[in-house]
């Protein structure tokens, strides 16, 4: 399963012209990975394998400052850096990309979610609203990439 933050290409007209360009020179440029992020995050009451998704991807991000995107990618703005994030995860079919993306501040962002991860057998609590004592815990990897000239 592959997808995608909503990214619109304008119709061309004087008032985008920026982005026009932008466009035109990103075919000119090649994708080169900055960093690679790993992250692991458990459902332990709810068996939603969403909410284990969004903490590998919060966990992956949680300890980290990229100021590298300014002093050597010299990147204008983080939402110029392109994120491709990977989930295993059990039940990888019912994972809300929306939710798990939204977990990023920035970047143009892909989201690629596979079976794996783990089951685990927990206890299911009834005020947690527990379906049966499964927990869930999922594996990312978070990739940012920089545009740079071929």
């Amino acid at each position: 399963m592959f997808l995608h933050s909503d990214r619109v290409t304008p119709a061309f007209n004087l008032t985008n012209l920026g982005t026009i360009k932008k466009l035109c020179l990103r075919s000119l440029m090649a994708l080169k990975r900055f960093v690679i992020e790993m992250g692991m995050g458990v459902d332990q009451h709810g068996q939603d394998p969403t909410v284990a998704a969004s903490r590998a991807v919060r966990n992956a991000i949680a300890h980290n400052a990229l100021p590298g995107i300014w002093e050597v990618a010299k990147l204008e703005h983080p939402n110029e850096m392109i994120i491709e994030v990977q989930v295993a995860v059990p039940y990888p079919e019912q994972v809300r990309a929306d939710e798990v993306l939204q977990v990023l501040p920035f970047g143009q962002k892909t989201l690629k979610v596979e079976s794996g991860g783990m089951i685990v057998q927990g206890r299911a609590i009834a005020e947690f609203n527990d379906k049966n004592d499964d927990m869930y815990v999922a594996v990312a990897s978070v990739t940012v990439f920089v545009e740079q000239p071929e």
